[in-house]
């Protein structure tokens, strides 16, 4: 049985955008908080791809890993994920061989099969491309082998990215990519920062499929978290109604900007949604850090999972540093 101090513990930034804030500051308190979380020993920082959200800053997912794989030394950058529907294989595979060949052996590459967007967004990111979710596992298998050993007959190499050997993540919040992760024998990323009631099952569908492979004997499962700490049970409930009310907007359609924390959320929602918003957050971590750690042994305990990987999503820069100062002294015992 894994004990926390067990868990490898990693951050996934969203790169917010704020209310009367910039993207240009967002993306520099990216960087600001990946150097924190690599000296508190985080395992890796991963950013992930969205378009055509006013809230979320990290749509050119590869050209922000390189700024941010630039300004750090020892922890792992990656996708948390890159939406293949979205590209096309040969192009991920440059992009990542050429990060991977700048900052050897710190680099992995998550995919998703969602576009990542609304529809009308991923019609204009691919253009003529004929490209869906439908076509993931053929797109995953294309990559890797783009990313692996160069063969003989191969006629169509990226460079760089051939014989890069990228490690590659399937993440998901449903069940499909458990199953491809376990027969592909891939590490696994569910995301149950915000699809928490899939969880369990798509771990066990994870497992129950893993065969062995080049890259991984056993399976390996991240799941995500949603992480609120403070020094105390009070202010980290304060603090909460930021990433209350970025919910409550993104299931209305509204604007993404983070607002800051109120007093109460009373007369924000309807009781439906409030519903809504906390089965979506159904696995927040939120509270000070002897109740956080307490949850957090419930969720190991329970998941088995090999690694943590949690997303804060304060209104300010400051907040969301000491969040994971609070976590990384909880994660260290």
């Amino acid at each position: 049985m894994k004990r926390l101090t067990d868990i490898k513990f990693s951050t996934l930034d969203l790169v917010p955008v704020r209310e009367n804030g910039s993207a240009a500051q967002s993306l520099r308190n990216s960087l600001d908080l990946a150097q924190h979380v690599e000296k508190l020993g985080y395992n890796r920082f991963w950013v992930a791809e969205h378009h055509n959200m006013d809230g979320i800053a990290s749509s050119a997912t590869s050209v922000l890993l390189g700024y941010l794989a630039g300004g750090t030394s020892t922890i792992r950058v990656g996708s948390g994920g890159v939406m293949l529907p979205n590209h096309a294989p040969l192009v991920i595979a440059e992009q990542f061989g050429t990060l991977e060949s700048l900052y050897t052996g710190r680099i992995d590459l998550g995919l998703g099969r969602a576009p990542g967007s609304d529809q009308m967004t991923a019609r204009a990111l691919r253009r003529e491309r004929s490209g869906s979710a439908d076509d993931f596992p053929s797109d995953v298998a294309e990559l890797m082998r783009y990313l692996g050993p160069r063969t003989p007959d191969q006629r169509i190499i990226a460079m760089p990215g051939t014989g890069t050997n990228v490690p590659v993540w399937l993440l998901g919040s449903s069940l499909f990519s458990a199953q491809l992760a376990g027969e592909r024998g891939l590490p696994y990323a569910f995301a149950s920062h915000f699809a928490p009631r899939f969880m369990h099952e798509a771990i066990r569908v994870y497992r129950n499929h893993f065969k062995p492979s080049a890259v991984l004997d056993k399976p390996y499962v991240m799941l995500g978290v949603p992480l609120v700490a403070a020094d105390t049970d009070e202010q980290a409930d304060y603090l909460a109604t930021s990433v209350y009310q970025r919910i409550l907007v993104l299931m209305r359609g509204q604007s993404l900007v983070q607002r800051p924390p109120v007093k109460t959320m009373d007369g924000l929602w309807l009781p439906h949604e409030k519903e809504a918003v906390a089965d979506f957050l159904g696995l927040a971590m939120v509270g000070s850090p002897q109740k956080i750690r307490a949850k957090l042994e419930v969720l190991i305990e329970q998941t088995q999972a090999d690694e943590l990987i949690f997303t804060c999503d304060l209104y300010e820069h400051a907040d969301r540093v000491h969040s994971y100062e609070l976590l990384a002294q909880v994660m260290k015992g």
